[in-house]
């Protein structure tokens, strides 16, 4: 005979990515965009295309496919629509026209920033020339900086970047993040670039 208490009817589970975009964006926002691995950071893109649901299969599945971040965003829409991934509920789900729309779009965004920052480049082919460059940036600096100047093949700058802001006597520098920005960038060279606020006339270089 049964006691008559009703048994409590379980609530749904919720789904793993619940809460994800979230936290993604607060990681993001606080340790620094640059930090996030490739597929967290296109990730971030295709959370405005599809508004709802787990993108993460989908953007491992670009990566896989495609091979890397810059083949992802080179694809053509219609490439970048045969990419189909499982979700963890083994749905299949596939990048539709609008999302490789706006992959297209962002390269193409890309690109067009490349070529102004092209036509404007610093050339450095001197310690005197860099030292008149890093100086300019880095003399009135109160903190410790580290940053990667990368050049291509000619010694022109391609990017000048900050790589950690330190105390005023400490900056961490984590170099397997160096080495991978270098070959995103398709770098042929680095300078590294360390201040000394105690001492604003002493910069540290270091070249690779």
């Amino acid at each position: 005979m049964s006691d008559g208490v009703a048994g409590a009817i379980p609530k749904q589970a919720r789904p793993h990515h619940a809460g994800h975009r979230e936290r993604l964006r607060e990681r993001a926002r606080g340790a620094g965009i640059h930090h996030l691995p490739d597929y967290e950071l296109l990730e971030l893109f295709l959370f405005r295309s599809q508004p709802q649901g787990d993108v993460k299969p989908i953007a491992k599945a670009l990566l896989t496919r495609f091979g890397s971040l810059a083949a992802v965003l080179a694809a053509s829409v219609e490439d970048l629509m045969t990419v189909r991934a499982e979700d963890s509920r083994g749905r299949s789900k596939g990048v539709g026209a609008e999302t490789a729309l706006d992959l297209v779009a962002l390269h193409e965004v890309s690109r067009r920033v490349t070529k102004e920052e092209a036509n404007k480049r610093t050339v450095i082919t001197s310690w005197t020339a860099l030292l008149a460059y890093v100086r300019l940036s880095l003399q009135h600096e109160p903190r410790e900086q580290f940053r990667v100047l990368y050049l291509d093949k000619k010694n022109q700058l391609i990017l000048d970047e900050i790589q950690n802001r330190g105390t005023v006597d400490h900056a961490p520098v984590y170099p397997r993040e160096v080495v991978r920005r270098a070959l995103e960038l398709s770098a042929s060279a680095m300078i590294i670039v360390h201040n000394h606020p105690d001492h604003p006339s002493a910069i540290t270089y270091g070249h690779a």
